[in-house]
């Protein structure tokens, strides 16, 4: 009996306790939780001289090359991070952006126009 009158009081306490303070959660989509600085969100490619280096170190193989469009496959990306850290020039970077969820496979794969240089 004391014990069940210990463990309500104990209850009590630490509703009381918690009353006044704020949410711990965010109202998720009108709210957003900011993420950190190291944080591997979308990928976004600017600048590509088509070395190849991403190609290689990326290790689901979800990077493609072709003519002048430059893919990755959202689908097998890992997020990683080798493409943006191997990258000679620095084209690929990581965003902030981590909303990605969609039922439509096409947006999956993000496509950019490679510049030719000279």
């Amino acid at each position: 009996m004391l014990k069940n009158i210990k463990y309500t009081l104990l209850s009590l306490f630490t509703v009381f306790k918690h009353i006044f303070k704020s949410p711990v959660t965010l109202e998720y989509p009108e709210k957003k939780r900011p993420v950190g600085d190291n944080f591997r969100g979308k990928l976004e490619v600017e600048g590509c001289i088509k070395c190849g280096t991403c190609l290689k170190v990326c290790p689901t193989g979800a990077i493609t090359i072709e003519d002048k469009k430059f893919r990755i496959n959202l689908k097998k990306c890992m997020f990683c991070g080798n493409c943006t850290y191997y990258c000679p020039v620095k084209a690929i970077k990581t965003t902030q952006d981590y909303e990605l969820a969609t039922n439509n496979n096409e947006m999956l794969e993000l496509v950019y126009e490679i510049e030719e240089h000279k």
